[in-house]
């Protein structure tokens, strides 16, 4: 039998045109999938989870200046991204509850800190009749047991508070070095709304002081 030729596969060249459509579109493929990752990252930062760092000592020994730690968006209620308010509250906080806040405006400091992240525990809840003498808390008469607080100096007059009656939708919150905190005691209006709650402390997740920090959970 005769012997067939083999048959010869067209030559394929690329044009420069169309090497310049895929680069320009798997550039494209790579930025909306960098964008949609960043979107990502905010919605969880924003509704979920978000860093802090610790900015001062009022919160000693619980919490070091400089602790990373991170922060539950969902401990009391749901918020949108961007969006201050609760658009969804399910729970309320407890009493112990280190939590991070903003708080309204104070007339009495000369530049507004309404913006500003704060960190504290959760003392008195609404109904409660709180009163802080010296060295002890007060609720509802009974003095509260506290491991965690810590009294640099005895407890000075200055931090004296109360008996005030805490309205419904409002705490009181107190740092754990507590003279050495600016916390409810000293604000013109003592009554933090909770709707001003941001989220609750879970765990340091770095900690340049110590690394055995790391991963610790905040009580």
């Amino acid at each position: 039998m005769p012997k067939e030729n083999p048959v010869e596969e067209p030559s394929v060249s690329v044009s420069a045109a169309e090497q310049a459509s895929d680069w320009k579109s798997e550039l494209l493929s790579f930025v909306k999938t960098i964008v949609f990752l960043i979107v990502i990252v905010i919605i969880f930062r924003a509704s979920i989870l978000e860093p802090y760092k610790i900015p001062s000592g009022s919160m000693i020994p619980t919490l070091r200046i400089g602790d990373q730690i991170l922060v539950s968006k969902l401990s009391f209620g749901i918020r949108l991204p961007f969006i201050d308010d609760i658009i969804w509250r399910y729970s309320s906080p407890k009493r112990g509850d280190i939590v991070v806040f903003t708080r309204p405006d104070d007339p009495t400091t000369s530049v507004n800190e309404s913006k500003d992240n704060i960190i504290k525990r959760v003392i008195g809840l609404p109904g409660d009749t709180i009163e802080v003498r010296r060295r002890t808390v007060y609720i509802n008469g009974k003095a509260l047991e506290e491991d965690y607080a810590r009294w640099d100096h005895g407890g000075p007059p200055s931090g004296n508070f109360g008996p005030e009656k805490i309205p419904a939708d409002h705490v009181i919150v107190l740092g754990d070095n507590r003279d050495q905190s600016k916390d409810s005691r000293f604000w013109n209006n003592p009554f933090l709304p909770m709707e001003r709650l941001k989220g609750r402390a879970l765990f340091v997740y770095w900690s340049w002081d110590d690394l055995s920090r790391i991963g610790h959970w905040i009580q």
